[in-house]
């Protein structure tokens, strides 16, 4: 769909900008269109992120503010990108780090001098089902 052109129109019966049976219709290359559909998702992502954060990193205010510090440089940053091909690529990551955040990172407390509490979310308890090489046999 490669600079292609594809024409998107709201029907004659809509409502836009409070003026009814305004026809609007926009031309859009191929790339535009992908830029359009993205936009949602890197929102998506922004927010998916700050909601994970505030999870993982609950009652830690230094990790919590450090990570929106993060999240935020990281799209500021590419704020400017126009390439759809590198935006889709800049999602995955973050998708990949959401995931990696939401599944392995576990809080510790200091108790003492050498003592290390870990406080590990709900989710992250799985029950711990041993393997076994031989199956059982049904009886």
């Amino acid at each position: 769909m490669r600079n292609e052109e594809v024409r998107i129109g709201l029907p004659h019966n809509c409502c836009v900008d409070g003026v009814s049976g305004i026809f609007l219709e926009e031309l859009y290359t191929g790339e535009q269109l992908k830029l359009t559909i993205l936009g949602p998702q890197v929102l998506q992502l922004f927010k998916t992120l700050h909601r994970t954060r505030q999870q993982v990193f609950k009652n830690d205010t230094r990790a919590l503010e450090a990570a929106r510090i993060k999240i935020n440089e990281e799209f500021k940053s590419n704020k400017s990108e126009t390439s759809p091909k590198k935006i889709e690529e800049l999602i995955k990551i973050g998708s990949d780090v959401e995931l990696l955040l939401r599944t392995s990172v576990v809080q510790g407390i200091h108790t003492d001098h050498n003592t290390l509490k870990l406080v590990p979310r709900k989710e992250l308890l799985i029950e711990n089902v041993p393997y076994c090489d031989a199956p059982t046999q049904k009886k």
